[in-house]
């Protein structure tokens, strides 16, 4: 996935942080009736710069399936992270919003201990701590074995259509059972004088013992544009970065995919254990469950509905990947042995969403996220969904999962400058050549309106492609009946 524009636009899609810098919105007056709306956007989508691109859209009230406009909208594009609205409306349907992922310690032969994960999206420092206090409480003073149990989920950690670059960052981090800190690491690169390279900070310092860096980044001067690039390499401790940041700016977070998910959990477990005076001579991981019973400490996740609004809000990857799984756990189909946890959601996400009420012809899906180019959607399946949703009985955990325009997400600094309030709430996309906007709109002088906004194949700027659909945007909200 290559992302376009400054430092702040790559990091939307690195762990869900929203962009500092978004095109400005256009100033529009004066309300137009249903009728003319067809010609105005066709007036934004037909424009020259956009002669090599395609748009899929589709504009329907909220309360019918009448049509205000469609172009192309039942054939498939590549949605990006618009297809994290179909993930999330199958987890609120089939899981519940009150679901929660627990992580378990247990008992073991010889004075062993099995961590036992299950894919807890959430878990950071203070959940290794919870673990090791109850540990610590239940008497346990140290540890021949610390064995990590990371089989809950089987198959790949890292989906083989996702692009090579995307597997490095830390918004494409690799999906398992245990998942420490989103199983990233984090950096901080700062600006210095022009010309010289950018200062990398690692929020855990200890890490900078373990990795090479190849920094070729540069601090350059305040006329000039900002990127950053951050990668790591597969088979050895090299992590990369590059671009550039205007000297006297802000520092900019970035993140790297860890190597070993897994042994990256047990290693921070192992410190925590330590720090309560529970000393471990050995940790390793296991590679397939076992009967375990005496059950010594536990952790649990926030609700789904708190799992499945940073999903939504802040276009969290590793979140959405960890629904899908979580749904291929659910299943009522008897798995045959070593089965994909992540195929096995896809068909259980299609069959949630099939007794929902999505034509299950509308989408084709290769993950959870949309990181993945494999994956189709058209405007009419993220409609229907947007729609059903809205009926349901988790219609308001739903909606409020989506960013809001000019206030939270990946919405925050979109639409600020309008003549008008926008009363939106929405799913963004965006990757190379794409970009997308999903979801619902209050009308002032008209009335509640569903949408889907997609361009693709576009040789242009993130920013170019997300004003033109902002201008469409604005042009519902000045929607009268007439």
């Amino acid at each position: 996935m290559k992302i376009q524009g400054i430092a702040v636009s790559l990091l939307v899609l690195i762990l869900g942080r929203p962009s500092a810098v978004a095109a400005q919105t256009p100033a529009v007056a004066g309300d137009i009736c249903p009728g003319e709306l067809g010609a105005q956007v066709d007036a934004i989508a037909n424009r020259p710069e956009f002669s090599r691109s395609r748009w899929g859209i589709l504009i329907q009230p909220l309360s019918s399936t009448d049509t205000l406009y469609s172009r192309d909208a039942t054939k498939y594009f590549i949605p990006a992270s618009n297809a994290k609205l179909l993930t999330t409306a199958a987890a609120l349907q089939k899981l519940g919003a009150d679901f929660r992922i627990k992580t378990s310690v247990y008992s073991g032969e010889n004075g062993s201990l099995y961590v036992a994960g299950r894919g807890d999206p959430s878990i950071a420092e203070a959940q290794l701590k919870s673990l090791a206090q109850q540990l610590k409480q239940r008497g346990i003073t140290q540890a021949n074995q610390l064995i990590g149990d990371d089989s809950y989920f089987q198959g790949s950690a890292v989906n083989p259509n996702w692009e090579w670059e995307d597997a490095q960052a830390g918004y494409g981090a690799p999906i398992n059972s245990l998942i420490f800190n989103q199983n990233a690491i984090d950096l901080l690169l700062s600006p210095q004088a022009i010309g010289q390279p950018l200062k990398v900070t690692f929020a855990e310092p200890k890490l900078a013992n373990q990795w090479q860096l190849q920094n070729n980044s540069v601090t350059v001067a305040q006329n000039e544009s900002e990127f950053i690039e951050v990668g790591r390499e597969f088979d050895r401790p090299i992590i990369r970065v590059s671009g550039q940041l205007k000297v006297g700016g802000e520092p900019e977070s970035a993140y790297v995919a860890v190597v070993n998910p897994a042994n990256n959990f047990l290693q921070y477990f192992q410190q925590a254990l330590a720090a309560e005076g529970i000393p471990v001579k050995q940790a390793l991981v296991a590679s397939a469950s076992r009967n375990l019973n005496q059950e010594l400490a536990t952790v649990e996740s926030p609700p789904l509905a708190e799992l499945v609004r940073e999903t939504n809000r802040e276009s969290n990857n590793l979140y959405a990947e960890v629904l899908l799984r979580l749904l291929g756990k659910v299943t009522d189909k008897m798995p045959q042995q070593q089965e994909d946890t992540g195929e096995m959601g896809l068909k259980e996400l299609k069959t949630a969403l099939t007794q929902l009420g999505v034509n299950p012809n509308s989408y084709i899906l290769a993950d959870g996220s949309g990181l993945s180019r494999h994956n189709l959607i058209s405007p009419e399946a993220l409609v229907q969904t947007l729609r059903f949703m809205a009926n349901s009985p988790a219609a308001s955990i739903y909606r409020q999962s989506l960013p809001i325009a000019g206030e939270s997400g990946t919405l925050k600094n979109r639409f600020n400058n309008t003549p008008s309030r926008v009363n939106l709430q929405a799913k963004t996309g965006t990757m190379s050549g794409v970009s997308a906007l999903s979801g619902y709109i209050e009308v002032p002088n008209y009335e509640p309106l569903v949408f889907s906004i997609i361009v693709n194949q576009s040789d242009l700027s993130t920013a170019k492609m997300r004003s033109a659909t902002d201008e469409i945007v604005l042009l519902l909200n000045r929607l009268r009946r007439c």
